[in-house]
């Protein structure tokens, strides 16, 4: 058997693993999302070695998902670290034997506080097995590892159960794309999740004017916020134009009367707008699409009165391109 030969039977092996969990999948996967769900407190996931190794991944994923949890190593657990569990807890217990000592031993405290265990073992008739509130069976028909020693389809088996509860858990909950930027602020992913509310300038640092309010004022406004524009707002605060620092220039191109005028007459009406709920991401295809530099925030209602104001320097330093 060549390299590439024996490559692509481990990736056969491998998917046959994940492959067969789905007949297996019934009332005591749907029973174990349903604990989950209704934990109050958090989600520990404990295993030893590469069974160790997953449960840190799926630890992982419930906590970045919406869902509290952490790993604890058992070894640790019997001495001292079992404290960290309480009552209102879930454990998750990962082993592909389910004769661990080490999980076995922290089985009494489990029990003792009335925990909730929810078991992944390819041994559904162990003794791990036995204590398990629900057990989810993960035994796989073969490892990948020709000599059938080094945990390989088992584990790869027991991550893909632990990311189908992890999701079948977000759906449940309706955890939304505002969430999961909500838990990653730093990176990628986060910062393309980051909603206008999150960089808009509001308050005190909105440029506003009135429509009656002569240029200079326009001005003063305009040069006190530093945007480069100004919103005009009717006698109700809603917003009915923008003035930029484009259109002072074509207003003093075609005439020397642009300070004689008044906001409403320089106004550029109805200007682009984007609610605060939106992604910062959409705002600034909204500035590509109609090249323009910044949009007011107002919301869906009727009364359009500014929230905010998003300039597409707000998004270049926050990292979204």
């Amino acid at each position: 058997m060549t390299i590439l030969e024996h490559a692509k039977e481990i990736f056969r092996k491998e998917a046959n693993a994940i492959l067969a969990l789905i007949d297996r999948i019934n009332e005591d996967f749907i029973r174990a999302v349903t604990i989950l769900q209704s934990c109050t407190g958090k989600v520990i996931v404990t295993g030893i070695g590469k069974s160790g190794i997953i449960s840190q991944k799926i630890a992982s994923t419930l906590s970045c998902s919406g869902t509290p949890a952490f790993f604890l190593h058992p070894a640790e657990g019997i001495h001292g670290d079992i404290g960290m569990v309480s009552k209102e807890d879930v454990v998750i217990a990962v082993s592909n034997s389910g004769e661990t000592d080490e999980l076995l031993k922290i089985l009494p405290v489990i029990k003792r506080l009335g925990i909730k265990l929810i078991v992944l073992t390819g041994n559904p008739d162990s003794v791990l097995s036995k204590s398990g509130d629900v057990v989810l069976d993960i035994s796989v028909p073969e490892e990948a590892c020709p000599l059938g020693l080094i945990p390989t389809a088992s584990t790869t088996a027991a991550m893909a159960m632990g990311d189908a509860l992890a999701l079948a858990l977000l759906e449940r909950r309706g955890f939304k794309e505002e969430d999961f930027a909500l838990l990653h602020p730093g990176g990628a992913l986060g910062r393309k999740l980051l909603q206008v509310d999150d960089l808009m300038h509001v308050k005190d640092a909105l440029p506003l004017v009135a429509g009656d309010d002569p240029m200079k004022a326009v001005l003063i406004e305009m040069t006190s916020k530093r945007l480069g524009l100004a919103g005009v707002v009717n006698e109700q605060g809603e917003l009915t134009g923008i003035i930029t620092d484009g259109d002072l220039r074509r207003g003093l191109e075609r005439d020397g009367s642009l300070l004689t005028r008044t906001a409403q007459e320089v106004m550029t009406a109805n200007p682009k707008t984007i609610e605060k709920s939106a992604l910062a991401q959409q705002a600034l295809q909204k500035m590509e699409q109609y090249a323009i530099t910044a949009l007011f925030v107002v919301p869906a209602t009727r009364r359009k009165k500014p929230e905010g104001v998003i300039h597409l320097h707000d998004i270049l330093k926050a990292g979204i391109v």
